[in-house]
């Protein structure tokens, strides 16, 4: 599933090719079709995301509210001047301009909402890294009150929202922490250490269109990023998610998993004892 960072990015580009425009809404698949009619030729006034949740506004106080969930995809094709045929029944939503195509295919949810349901829905959700006014504080408060574990806690939407299982299972590691550290247990010092890494972290992936965690890489990159460069993308490689069985790139203890939260966990028991 797509996290964070991808739908902030996503939404940066939805901004950069229609905002300011009336573009042609369509659903080619069929599907979408009532919720096409009621957007189409309407001024694009804007995208946000919160979370893995990505809204955008068209005039009339009319929202286009998408979740891609585990399979669905957004492609967004600024400069295209001759749109391609959509493949026949995949695409539940197009967006087009004279200067830009965007085609969503799979969406776990594509729906036209009120300004109340948006608000609605970000009421739910917890404190989005990526935003501007994240409530890191209320976050950690939620955290605290819980005696479930911090490995399962920061996959729960409702106390920090876009972070999915990857970032999970690295920056716990990147900081020593045991995945089964009960919230109660988990201090300020370290709350405030993960929430600085997560923010950094979903920051280079907006940037970079990719989960970046290792230190090496992410040594070579942030000059680049922060000298306002687009670095090009670099090797798929992490600490421990998907490395069951493996050798810890830090101290050679084998990769454990197991599942927590509905997805697998990986962590080394070694460098994530509890202290």
């Amino acid at each position: 599933m797509p996290e964070g960072h991808t739908i902030h990015r996503l939404a940066r580009a939805l901004d950069d090719a229609f905002t300011g425009s009336r573009p042609e809404v369509t659903s080619p698949q069929g599907r979408f079709a009532d919720g096409a009619a009621r957007l189409d030729g309407r001024d694009f006034l804007g995208a946000m995301a919160w979370g893995k949740h990505l809204f955008a506004e068209f005039a009339g106080e009319q929202w286009l509210h998408v979740h891609l969930g585990l399979i669905g995809k957004f492609s967004v094709i600024p400069g295209r001047y001759a749109a391609p045929p959509p493949i026949e029944g995949q695409v539940r939503l197009r967006l087009l301009t004279g200067g830009a195509v965007a085609d969503l295919r799979g969406p776990n949810l594509c729906a036209v909402v009120t300004p109340g349901d948006v608000e609605a829905v970000t009421g739910r959700l917890g404190a989005d890294p990526l935003r501007a006014d994240p409530d890191a504080d209320a976050a950690y408060a939620r955290i605290r009150r819980s005696r479930r574990p911090i490995g399962e806690l920061l996959m729960d939407q409702s106390i920090v929202a876009g972070i999915g299982n990857l970032y999970r299972c690295e920056v716990l590691f990147r900081h020593r922490v045991d995945p089964h550290t009960p919230g109660t247990q988990l201090r300020p010092a370290t709350w405030q250490a993960l929430w600085d890494d997560i923010v950094d972290l979903l920051g280079v992936g907006v940037v970079m269109g990719q989960i970046v965690t290792m230190d090496d890489q992410l040594e070579d990159l942030r000059p680049l990023i922060v000298a306002g460069q687009r670095p090009e993308p670099v090797e798929r490689r992490f600490y421990v998610y998907k490395r069951t069985g493996e050798p810890c790139r830090v101290c050679g203890t084998r990769i454990r998993t197991e599942l927590a939260a509905g997805r697998n966990l990986f962590w080394c028991p070694r460098c994530q004892r509890r202290h």
